[in-house]
C-alpha cells in the first residue's frame, strides 16, 4: 500500500528508487515487525492479562510447569498483526503468491484463535474438539492445494527430492492429497513443539531465514539456473514475508524467553506452521522443508511413536511426548532443552542449504 504511493514519485525524486529493491524492502519489513512487537508487545500482554487470557497447564505435564498457569496466552496475535501490517507496507500487493501466503496464514490463525478462545473461557486445556479442529485444517489445506493446483504454474505437481537436480516424479492429481498432508502435518508439528519458553519461536527463526534465502534464489532466474533449482516467477517476493516473520519471531521471543511473560498459543503456532508449508509448496521445497524443520518433524514423530508403541506394548516409549518433555523429565532444565533444540534447528537449516550444491 505504501509502495503504491512511493513508486510514482521516483521520477521526481530518484533516491526513492531504493524502495523498488527487494533486498531493501525485505530488511525494512523485518525491522518493521521487530519494532512493532517491541512497541506494542507490552500493551498486548497487558490487555491479555486484563482479559484473564491465561494459560491452562496440563495435569499430566512436568511439575515444573505448574508455575506457568495463568501466564497470558494468544501472544501469537502480536506476530500475526505485525506481519500483516508489514506486508501491507512493504510487499508488492499485485503478487498472487503473496496473497495466497498471507490468506493461508490468517486462515490457520483463525482456527488457532478459536481453539485458544475456548481454552481460556473454559479455564482448561480443552479447546476445539479434535475432529472439528482437524476438519477445519483439512478444509483450509484442501482449498490452498486446489488453488495452487489450478494456478497454471509450470511444474506445480512435480516433486523435487534433495540432492537431485531434476524432479523425481510428477504426482499429477495425487499432488493435492500430498499437499494437504504436508499443510496439516506441518501446522500441527509446530503446534506440538510450542511447549517450552522460547522453543517454537527460536526454531521458527531458523526456518524462516532458510525459506527466505530459498525464496530469493527461486525468484532469480540467474541464481536458480546456476544452482540447478526450479525458477519460480514472483517467488522472490516471499522473501519479504519470510524475513518479516523472522523479525516478528525475534520480537515475540523478547517476551517469550524464559521465564515467559506470554505464550504463543495455537493462534501463533498453527498459523506459522501452516504458512511455512505453504511457502515450501510454492517454491517446490516440499520435501526439503522436512529437513529445514527437522526438529518439528522429530517432535511430531515422537508423539506418533509414543501412541503407536503404547497401543502395541501398553507402555510408554518416552517418559512423555512430545520429546522435549522427555528430556525435561530426564533431568534437563528447561533452558538447556530449548537451547540445545535451537542448536539442532540451526544444524538442520545448514544441512538443508548445503543440498543446493550437492545435486
Amino acid at each position: 500500500m505504501f509502495l503504491k504511493f512511493v513508486y510514482p514519485l521516483v521520477r521526481y525524486f530518484t533516491p526513492l528508487n531504493v524502495f523498488q529493491y527487494l533486498t531493501f524492502r525485505t530488511a525494512y519489513a523485518m525491522l518493521t515487525t521487530l519494532l512493532l512487537c517491541f512497541l506494542f508487545g507490552p500493551r498486548i500482554i497487558e490487555a491479555l492479562r486484563r482479559l484473564k487470557v491465561g494459560q491452562s497447564v496440563r495435569d499430566d505435564g512436568p511439575r515444573t510447569h505448574l508455575s506457568k498457569g495463568g501466564t497470558p496466552t494468544m501472544g501469537g496475535l502480536m506476530i500475526i498483526l505485525s506481519i500483516t501490517l508489514a506486508m501491507l507496507l512493504w510487499q508488492d500487493l499485485g503478487n498472487f503468491k503473496l496473497w495466497l501466503t498471507l490468506g493461508s496464514f490468517l486462515a490457520f490463525a483463525l482456527i488457532g484463535y478459536a481453539d485458544d478462545y475456548l481454552k481460556v473461557t473454559r479455564h482448561n486445556s480443552d479447546g476445539l474438539p479434535g475432529w472439528v479442529k482437524f476438519s477445519a485444517q483439512i478444509i483450509i489445506a484442501l482449498g490452498i492445494a486446489l488453488i495452487l493446483y489450478h494456478s497454471g504454474e509450470d511444474g506445480i505437481t512435480s516433486l523435487y527430492i534433495p540432492f537431485f537436480k531434476n524432479p523425481v516424479v510428477d504426482l499429477g492429481s495425487l499432488w493435492i492429497p500430498f499437499a494437504v498432508l504436508l499443510l496439516v502435518g506441518e501446522s500441527n508439528a509446530v503446534n506440538l513443539t510450542d511447549g517450552l519458553d522460547g522453543l517454537a519461536a527460536g526454531l521458527l527463526i531458523w526456518v524462516f531465514l532458510t525459506l527466505g534465502a530459498l525464496s530469493y534464489l527461486s525468484g532469480r532466474a540467474d541464481w536458480s539456473s546456476y544452482l540447478g533449482m526450479p525458477y519460480i516467477a514472483g517467488a522472490g517476493e516471499l522473501t519479504v514475508f519470510c524475513f518479516a516473520a523472522v523479525g516478528a519471531c525475534v520480537g515475540f521471543l523478547w517476551f517469550n524467553a524464559h521465564p515467559a511473560d506470554v505464550f504463543m498459543g495455537d493462534v501463533g503456532s498453527l498459523s506459522l506452521g501452516g504458512v511455512i508449508a505453504v511457502i515450501s509448496l510454492i517454491i517446490k521445497k516440499e520435501i526439503l522443508i522436512l529437513i529445514i524443520g527437522g526438529v518439528f518433524v522429530l517432535e511430531a514423530a515422537s508423539v506418533i511413536l509414543q501412541v503407536a508403541y503404547y497401543k502395541l506394548k501398553k507402555k510408554r516409549l518416552f517418559k512423555m511426548a512430545p520429546i522435549h518433555h522427555h528430556f525435561e523429565l530426564s533431568g534437563w532444565v528447561e533452558t538447556k532443552v530449548v537451547i540445545r533444540f535451537w542448536i539442532l534447528g540451526a544444524f538442520f537449516a545448514i544441512i538443508a542449504l548445503s543440498t543446493l550444491k550437492i545435486q
